[in-house]
């Protein structure tokens, strides 16, 4: 009867947290601020420094969680994306999840080298966690902005979100390697233990992603499917998504580009079953954010966060003002997009779960300091749904960006 109580109380406690959160989130849209900032607050007074002082310092658990939904993010992006809409899109795009995502991390690094006084390799590390812009939180406030952009802006920096969490995971994860054998000073051969790990995560990312994606929309088209089957058809693709996820990563690549290509093509080859699914696994992405972001608000220790509160500060500073803005420029001024849409892209580079989950990773390798990066990354992330997203859209209409709808 203990245990059974116990797991009685700690299903209400969740449930309250979840509830809690999500009726915040319904008024955040109002003063345009994410509605993933009320999940983590919620978290955080939930958590060792909160009212409830409910202690959580399970970070595989927190990882494990972040995972999965950010596949199931990633998978209803992609399945939300038409592939006339998304093609003007991929190659800036990618650009941007490749080498805009290595420039802001070297950029990041030198910052972080400057006021933490990191070692290189260490504020590479830094830099890696941070530098890719999260889907959920740029979807959600593209929704919640309700902004008509040009096409092929607006699919560069939604696909972008997408397409970058496998280079900053690899780099993390290459990182994180080559500091726990070698320690924190680079050498020729840090290359050696990237380029490999890195071609083979967007490789079979892609190759199992395509196969996967024509394969499942060739099936799905053939069900005998004629409505939502009071949500079945949700269900469906959301056991299809996190099914496709495992798999990619258990064969060694990127599961979160396979998910995000594969619902690309499903929406293609299959549309009409997508097109019926996305009211339903719309909830879903939702109880996914809400959980990913209570754990990360539960993880968190606000009073040795509130310590490194200056030099967070002028980490996110340097990222959203230096870094991001200096890769954009690199990847996109060749590809002829006006000094607009660069202001534009640079200041949507919005963070949210991924940089903190990434973050959590060097805490599970006990690597020294890996503390200082996880609170530091989630200061970043902090800031940039406080102050990206609530100007998105003012910046849009200051810009001369935001097509007025007809």
């Amino acid at each position: 009867m203990h245990g059974a109580g116990a797991a009685d109380l700690l299903t209400a406690a969740v449930a309250a947290l979840v509830l809690v959160a999500i009726a915040g989130a319904l008024y955040t849209h109002r003063f345009g601020l994410s509605h993933l900032l009320v999940f983590m607050a919620v978290g955080m007074l939930a958590g060792i420094d909160g009212p409830l002082g409910l202690p959580f310092d399970n970070h595989a658990v927190a990882v494990h969680v972040g995972n999965l939904a950010l596949a199931l993010i990633l998978f209803d992006g992609g399945l939300r994306s038409r592939w006339a809409e998304v093609r003007d899109g991929i190659l800036p795009a990618g650009l941007l999840a490749t080498v805009g995502v290595a420039a802001t991390a070297c950029g990041v690094a030198v910052i972080g080298h400057l006021v933490l006084g990191l070692a290189w390799m260490d504020g590479l590390l830094l830099g890696a966690a941070v530098s890719s812009t999260d889907a959920s939180a740029v979807f959600a406030q593209f929704s919640a902005s309700q902004l008509k952009l040009q096409n092929r802006l607006a699919a560069t920096i939604e696909v972008e979100s997408a397409m970058n969490d496998p280079m900053a995971m690899v780099l993390t994860v290459g990182l994180i390697a080559w500091i726990s054998s070698r320690g924190a000073t680079p050498d020729a051969s840090s290359l050696e233990v990237l380029t490999p790990l890195l071609a083979q995560q967007l490789g079979l990312g892609v190759l199992v992603g395509v196969v996967a994606g024509v394969i499942c929309a060739a099936w799905i088209a053939r069900l005998p499917i004629r409505d939502d089957h009071d949500g079945l058809a949700a269900l469906l693709m959301a056991a299809l998504g996190l099914l496709l996820f495992a798999v990619t990563n258990r064969c060694g690549g990127s599961g979160f580009l396979a998910v995000y290509l594969a619902g690309l093509l499903v929406r293609h080859r299959a549309e009409r079953v997508a097109v019926m699914s996305l009211p339903g696994l719309n909830g879903y992405t939702w109880l996914a954010q809400a959980a990913l972001f209570l754990l990360l608000g539960l993880l968190v220790t606000p009073h040795e966060v509130w310590r490194l509160a200056g030099p967070g500060l002028a980490v996110a500073a340097g990222l959203m003002l230096l870094a991001r803005p200096l890769a954009v420029v690199l990847c996109l001024a060749p590809l002829r997009f006006g000094w607009r849409d660069q202001c534009f892209v640079a200041w949507s580079g919005l963070r949210g779960g991924v940089p903190i989950v990434l973050a959590a990773y060097p805490v599970l390798a006990n690597l020294p300091g890996a503390w200082k990066l996880f609170d530091v990354a989630f200061l970043v992330v902090l800031l940039s749904l406080m102050i990206q997203g609530p100007t998105l859209a003012p910046l849009a209409r200051a810009l001369g960006i935001n097509r007025k709808p007809e």
